[in-house]
């Protein structure tokens, strides 16, 4: 069975996020970019899948510009067997991205689809639930355990009232949380191999998919910065500040 790993390239968890002068959105100009954490614990999961002798083939795909080859080299020197860019220098919006991973998707016919559960840096948390409905397949978010078998696979997924089990008929599409796994680091041998891994580019327009934003971004803003906390000497005068100036009670 093959199985396709959607990853992106963010603002690195570490760097510091400053908003643009002119409020259009934020500074990536010589930041430090990587794989979503969220795509990184995909990308593992499926290669723990290959190495158990479940899953034969890992194929990741990527959209957005030439520079995510560099993420896509990251997930072939994981262990990944080749990648796909969907180049395209154009804003690319969840909606656009769950089409054109639909495209490939036809293209590829995987058993299984997996993907971070958001990106940290939108957050949208959309892009997996729109692939699965416009694919019409089963769909587990959040998997915390996934388990495949014959055909089907078993979810436990994480809810706000604890630990939910889902079993969903394969081809399906499951978003990945934190508590999956621990991602591997690359060595530096399969770092050099994965300069030779294949790397296919394609574009919006080869795939027949339509970008054009649904929704424009007015401005970006920090937020407020957090004011100095005061001292109170007793109760009371807690309970007259929560009440008078914060007007919370």
């Amino acid at each position: 069975m093959k199985v396709l790993v959607a990853v992106k390239r963010v603002i690195d968890a570490y760097v510091t996020v400053r908003v643009k002068a002119d409020q259009t959105g934020i500074e990536t100009g010589n930041v430090k970019m990587s794989m979503n954490p969220f795509c990184e614990i995909a990308v593992e999961e499926a290669l723990r899948m290959k190495e158990s002798g479940k899953v034969t083939e890992v194929v990741v795909v990527s959209a957005g510009p030439a520079p995510c080859q560099e993420t896509l080299r990251t997930a072939l020197a994981m262990g990944a067997d080749r990648a796909i860019l969907i180049q395209s220098d154009a804003e690319l919006q969840p909606l656009a991205v769950a089409k054109l991973l639909a495209a490939v998707i036809d293209k590829e016919q995987p058993g299984l689809v997996l993907m971070g559960k958001q990106g940290i840096d939108g957050e949208h948390n959309q892009t997996g639930q729109m692939v699965a409905a416009l694919k019409g397949w089963a769909q587990a978010t959040f998997a915390s355990k996934i388990d495949l078998g014959d055909g089907e696979a078993t979810v436990i997924r994480e809810i706000d009232g604890g630990l939910e089990t889902l079993i969903v008929k394969l081809p399906a599409v499951v978003t990945t949380d934190l508590r999956l796994n621990e991602p591997r680091y690359a060595s530096l041998p399969n770092i050099m191999q994965a300069k030779r891994k294949p790397l296919e580019t394609l574009t919006p327009e080869g795939l027949g998919i339509d970008i054009t934003p649904r929704f424009k971004t007015l401005k970006v803003t920090e937020p407020p910065k957090r004011q100095a906390g005061k001292k109170v000497a007793s109760v009371d005068e807690l309970i007259d500040k929560l009440k008078n100036e914060a007007k919370v009670i």
